[in-house]
C-alpha cells in the first residue's frame, strides 16, 4: 500500500480554506496511488487555535467542515484529520478516521502540553483510549504530538495491536528542533518498536514558525523518508 503525507500550511481561523486544502490533498493522494492520508494535527481549524476552540460556534463550524470533507473526500481513501471535538461536556484535541464516507473513528489527545508557548489543559481535556484501524492489511495505531513526548500513548497502541504508528503534528520551529524529534520517536520506539510516521506544519502563527519536516522512522529508528523543512 502507499502512504500520503499531506505537509501543509494551515492558517488558524480559516476552516474553508484549511478543509479546501485537506480536500486537494486527499484527491491528489488518491491519484498518485496512496491508501491513506495522515494530515497535521488540528487540520480543520489550524494550531494553535487557542480560546477559538472554546467558542461554540467555532467548534460547530469545524464539524461542518468535517462533515464536508466526510462527504467530499474520495471514499477509498483513509483521512486522517485534525479539529476541536466536542463530546459529552468535554472538549478533545482529536482526529477523525474518514473512510468511505463516514467518520469510521475518533482518537483524543492524551498528553496535553502546558508550558512554554502551549497551553493546552486550559482548553482541551484529556483523554486516554488508544486507536488502532486496520489499512492495506496493516495495523495502524494514532497519537498527536505531545504524544509521543511523554511515555504511554505509543506503548498502548502497541498493546491493542497497532503495527504502525500515525502522529499527527503541530510542532513549532526552534534550533535543533529536529534533533529533539527524532530523539524522542526513538525513545518511544524503545517502548513500541513499530515504525513512526510524523506529519508536521508548515507556516507562520503570530509569533509560531512550523517547519514542517515530516519523516517516517522504520522500525529499527532509522529515518527512512524525509520530507523538507519550510515547504508545503
Amino acid at each position: 500500500m502507499k502512504l500520503a503525507i499531506a505537509q501543509l500550511n494551515l492558517v488558524v481561523g480559516d476552516i474553508g480554506g484549511n478543509t479546501a486544502q485537506l480536500l486537494a490533498a486527499a484527491h491528489a493522494a488518491q491519484a498518485a496511488g496512496a491508501s491513506l492520508l495522515l494530515t497535521p494535527e488540528m487540520s480543520i481549524c489550524g494550531y494553535p487555535a487557542e480560546d477559538l476552540v472554546l467558542r461554540a460556534d467555532f467548534c460547530a463550524a469545524c464539524e461542518a467542515a468535517l462533515n464536508r470533507i466526510v462527504e467530499d473526500a474520495p471514499p477509498e481513501l483513509a483521512l486522517i484529520v485534525g479539529y476541536p471535538e466536542r463530546s459529552d461536556g468535554c472538549l478533545y484535541n482529536a482526529v477523525a478516521l474518514v473512510r468511505g464516507g463516514k467518520v469510521e473513528a475518533v482518537y483524543r489527545k492524551h498528553h496535553l502540553p502546558n508550558h512554554s508557548v502551549f497551553d493546552e489543559q486550559r482548553v482541551f481535556d484529556s483523554a486516554n483510549r488508544p486507536c488502532v484501524f486496520a489499512c492495506g492489511g496493516i495495523r495502524f495505531g494514532l497519537n498527536i504530538c505531545g504524544d509521543i513526548w511523554e511515555p504511554g500513548p505509543a506503548k498502548w497502541a502497541k498493546e491493542v495491536g497497532a503495527e504502525w504508528l500515525l502522529v499527527p503534528n503541530a510542532s513549532p520551529f526552534h534550533l535543533n528542533k529536529q534533533r529533539e524529534r527524532y530523539a524522542v520517536a526513538r525513545s518511544r520506539q524503545t517502548e513500541s518498536a513499530i515504525p513512526i510516521v510524523y506529519a508536521n506544519l508548515v507556516g507562520g502563527q503570530d509569533e509560531l514558525v512550523f517547519d514542517g519536516a515530516s519523516f517516517v522512522m522504520d522500525a529499527e529508528g532509522e529515518v527512512a523518508v524525509q520530507l523538507p523543512c519550510w515547504q508545503a
